[in-house]
């Protein structure tokens, strides 16, 4: 079965693709597989003309539940020989292209958001121009909750949201609502149907001329910092988190559905 989804359909004179994450046994994780799959869509995308947006979407009522730690767990505590090049950071800069990639497209893209939005998965929703979301979307970046970093997704939510919100989601953890999101500026619309908001937005975004759009984006993207230096160094933060004790004691807390060791039993934070 594919994890990735592609459904391509008429706008106007050109076309919309929706690519559907569609893993739901595991609300749409973000496997090495389908991170892999989006960063091959994204390169052809790149050069389609005749696609004039794109809609990322989860199927069974999630979003994207964020990175699949699966290809991480053998690493989770284990310090590296001296000397010995980590592979997690080139695992973990990967996703970071993908991110890259996406906010690259020339085309209008759009997130369409219904259940979790976690970790990778905000990161996602970061690089879109568009968020709708309906209002039982729910979207955070927990990892600093489990001992881990949100390393790749970190400078995307920065740009999204801006420092101090910035700091608020990836420092805090907590989980947002969709209506929460919408004041903080990550979605743009909520919506009760996901389906009826997309045919609307799409609707008006045919409205746009697509050399235009492209241009435009262009020129937004050449206003932001350069990202690979800043995505490289966080790649690295991200392998150290994973191989201290922080992410291991974490990660099985979180696994046994028990308090991670740096929270009170009530949840509160010790004086």
């Amino acid at each position: 079965m594919s994890h990735l989804l592609i459904d391509r359909q008429p706008l106007g004179p050109g076309w919309v693709e929706h690519w559907v994450l569609n893993d739901p046994a595991s609300r749409n994780a973000l496997t090495a597989e389908l991170v892999q799959a989006l960063g091959q869509a994204c390169a052809r995308a790149a050069h389609d003309p005749a696609l004039r947006a794109v809609v990322l979407r989860g199927a069974g009522g999630s979003f994207c539940a964020g990175g699949s730690l699966g290809g991480f767990a053998s690493s989770l505590g284990q310090a590296l020989a001296p000397g010995q090049p980590d592979p997690l950071v080139p695992m973990n800069r990967e996703f970071g292209q993908l991110l890259e990639a996406l906010c690259a497209l020339p085309q209008t893209l759009l997130a369409a958001v219904d259940g979790p939005a976690m970790g990778g998965g905000l990161g996602l929703v970061c690089c879109a121009d568009w968020v709708l979301a309906t209002p039982g979307a729910v979207l955070a970046a927990p990892e600093v909750t489990l001992g881990i970093v949100p390393a790749q997704i970190a400078p995307f939510v920065l740009r999204r949201l801006g420092d101090a919100r910035a700091r608020r989601w990836l420092l805090g953890g907590e989980r947002h609502s969709a209506e929460q999101a919408l004041a903080d500026g990550l979605v743009t619309e909520v919506v009760p149907d996901l389906n009826a908001g997309l045919t609307h937005r799409l609707q008006a975004l045919s409205a746009t001329a697509p050399g235009a759009v492209a241009a435009t984006k262009a020129l937004l993207q050449a206003g932001q910092p350069p990202l690979p230096a800043w995505l490289d160094q966080a790649a690295q933060a991200f392998a150290s988190a994973l191989r201290g004790p922080e992410a291991a004691a974490g990660l099985q807390a979180f696994a046994r559905k028990q308090a991670a060791p740096w929270r009170a039993p009530d949840g509160s934070t010790r004086a």
